[in-house]
């Protein structure tokens, strides 16, 4: 008995644009806010001389993004297929959408900053977040969140993290151009979830 293959067949526009999207490796700073992703992804794409992609920025100037409930609400699909158009094998994606509008297949690799929650809930107070959201960043920064789904769309081995709570911006960009260049560094060993149990203070950030 003979076994006749399937063939797929795929249109030339579609052939293209495969080719395309592999042709590249996105290199990633992402991290909650206030962790200090911005001011590195500038001093690092100006050191390694990469176009830098501001996500927020991208999203803002296409439209985006639409408030509801006071909250403002992004469309990550739409996202995701103008950053594919924007960038290419020399650019630098920043932003804490980042694990949402990338594929794993166009990542060479991902810096996750983290930052100490103590620190970040002051960070926080200064930029007048409001309680709510301010809550909802700490959350996230506790349990990890943009680091797991980081790691959930790209592979561990893609994805590092790096403590920023008490580094220099020279020394955090001194880090990430050894990855970035050489390929690998040893990241941070982090679990604020431990640290906020061990000092009492869950209902200090979770309400519960």
């Amino acid at each position: 008995m003979q076994i006749t293959p399937r063939v797929t067949l795929i249109s030339i526009p579609k052939v293209f644009n495969l080719i395309r999207l592999s042709s590249y490796l996105l290199k990633i700073i992402t991290g909650n806010p206030g962790t200090g992703k911005h001011t590195v992804a500038k001093a690092i794409a100006k050191k390694l001389k990469l176009e830098l992609i501001d996500i927020n920025m991208v999203a803002i100037d296409e439209g985006l993004f639409e408030k509801r409930d006071g909250v403002f609400d992004v469309d990550v699909n739409k996202l995701k297929k103008i950053i594919r158009k924007k960038a290419s094998k020399n650019s630098l994606l920043v932003g804490h959408l980042a694990p949402y509008v990338v594929s794993r297949n166009n990542v060479e690799s991902a810096v996750v900053l983290r930052r100490n929650p103590y620190k970040l809930q002051s960070i926080y107070k200064k930029r007048r977040y409001s309680s709510k959201k301010a809550i909802e960043n700490l959350g996230s920064e506790i349990l990890g969140i943009t680091y797991y789904d980081m790691v959930k769309k790209i592979g561990r081995n893609k994805t590092c993290q790096i403590d920023t709570s008490d580094k220099s911006i020279s020394m955090i960009v001194k880090r990430i151009e050894t990855l970035f260049c050489k390929g690998k560094i040893q990241e941070d060993d982090i679990d604020w979830f431990r640290l906020v149990i061990k000092k009492g203070d869950m209902k200090r950030f979770f309400s519960y």
